[in-house]
């Protein structure tokens, strides 16, 4: 079973939580099959997240030594012009420098702005640490695309099956 979900903000990538938080599971609770996510987004974060039942595919897209494409749209305060330079540079998680991020400005207003970013390991907070050392405040961010599948306008909390053409897509990317 392969599911894409829209995971909404206040749910945690996990099947069951201990601290009685809603979890990614409960958006899911339909499906007959036991599916569980591949990867992570973080409680404040939503958007696209695969669900699957395929064990040898979950582990062959979260090897380390894969770097897939993460892209998200974070919208952010603090705004100053040309801090999208310093929001790119690599970052230090757990000891080990991040691969640089690609960052593109597509809206501002004042102090605040919207871009896309694009990461390739997706660390622990990545972006959220990013912005944090770039002086920006995440007010939202938004998982809109991972390697070769795309959200489109599923909405928050919907799922559906991947379609024959994302899986092949999916499996020769892994």
């Amino acid at each position: 079973v392969y599911l894409m979900l829209c995971k909404q903000r206040g749910f945690v990538t996990t099947m069951h939580d201990e601290k009685g938080r809603r979890s990614v599971a409960e958006l899911v609770a339909d499906v007959p099959e036991r599916v569980y996510p591949v990867g992570r987004l973080d409680y404040n974060s939503e958007g696209l997240l695969l669900m699957t039942n395929d064990g040898a595919l979950a582990n062959a897209l979260m090897h380390p030594k894969k770097s897939i494409d993460k892209t998200y749209l974070v919208w952010v305060s603090g705004y100053i012009a040309g801090k999208e330079q310093s929001l790119s540079q690599p970052i230090e998680i757990d000891g080990r420098k991040t691969s640089p991020a690609a960052v593109q400005l597509l809206h501002k207003a004042g102090t605040t702005a919207l871009f896309r970013v694009t990461i390739h390991e997706g660390r622990n907070r990545q972006i959220r640490r990013l912005a944090e050392r770039a002086g920006l405040t995440v007010t939202r961010l938004k998982r809109i695309a991972e390697g070769p599948l795309r959200l489109g306008d599923l909405a928050p909390g919907q799922y559906r099956p991947l379609t024959d053409e994302e899986l092949e897509m999916l499996q020769n990317h892994s």
